[in-house]
């Protein structure tokens, strides 16, 4: 075998390893995910939704949050996004809900973002849908299903809670905000909610934080490359070497 044929094969190999490696971890992210995961209880909570589409024939023209019912948000504020349109559904409680001594029988149940005509969230695209929540209820943890919907009708559920995911991986999981307890391995937030005596809306402005897996990632990618480049250059560097007679 040539040293050419060789040095093909090898860079063949490298390449399609480098595929794999990379697909793997944006493959693992690419859901609905909120961001920063953690808040503190009685905090008003600056909050983002990381959106993907991971459609290769539709875009995203839809995200509803549903809010939760049994330690409810009496506060919920929504950042503005330029061509789409944002709506705080509020109605009633299944049962009334004591909340820092004040009974509560109605409160914001969902939070939807609809795109305007022509505007939609495309392959190999995310958008960050800010809010502010509050004020966060002293309890373990906040799930926030997620309907995505596409252009083409299609509807992608994010709604299984940490323990379904944790019996079933193949589940869509719901974006979690973390209060008292502590996020699962490898999601743990940079930041964490800041306590208020009220909403704080510059803090709805704020640029979206980039969490721990993004930082992973990024970080894998680096080590990749350096490591192909030198695959590479040790390569070049066999292949260039005079044949012994």
């Amino acid at each position: 075998m040539s040293r050419k044929t060789t040095l093909r094969r090898a860079l063949v190999g490298l390449a399609a390893g480098a595929a794999l490696a990379l697909a793997a971890p944006l493959a693992a992210s690419a859901h609905v995910t909120v961001n920063p995961n953690t808040a503190t209880p009685g905090s008003y909570a600056t909050v983002n939704f990381r959106v993907p589409t991971e459609s290769e024939t539709a875009s995203t023209v839809k995200l509803e949050v549903t809010l939760p019912t049994d330690t409810p948000l009496s506060a919920v504020l929504v950042q503005p996004v330029p061509g789409w349109t944002a709506t705080v559904e509020k109605g009633a409680l299944p049962a009334p809900v004591e909340v820092d001594g004040n009974t509560l029988t109605d409160a914001p149940l969902k939070i939807v973002w609809q795109a305007d005509p022509g505007v939609g969230i495309g392959q190999d695209q995310f958008q960050i849908f800010s809010a502010v929540l509050g004020p966060v209820p002293d309890t373990g943890h906040l799930v926030l299903p997620a309907a995505q919907t596409y252009s083409d009708g299609e509807v992608v559920d994010w709604a299984a809670t940490p323990d379904e995911v944790a019996a079933d991986d193949t589940l869509e999981p719901a974006p979690v905000l973390y209060v008292n307890d502590a996020p699962p391995t490898g999601e743990h937030s940079h930041s964490h909610g800041t306590a208020s005596a009220a909403p704080a809306m510059e803090d709805a402005t704020a640029a979206a934080p980039s969490d721990s897996s993004g930082v992973a990632l990024g970080l894998s990618i680096a080590a990749l490359v350096v490591a192909a480049a030198g695959a590479v250059l040790g390569a070049l560097a066999f292949a260039r070497r005079p044949k012994r007679g």
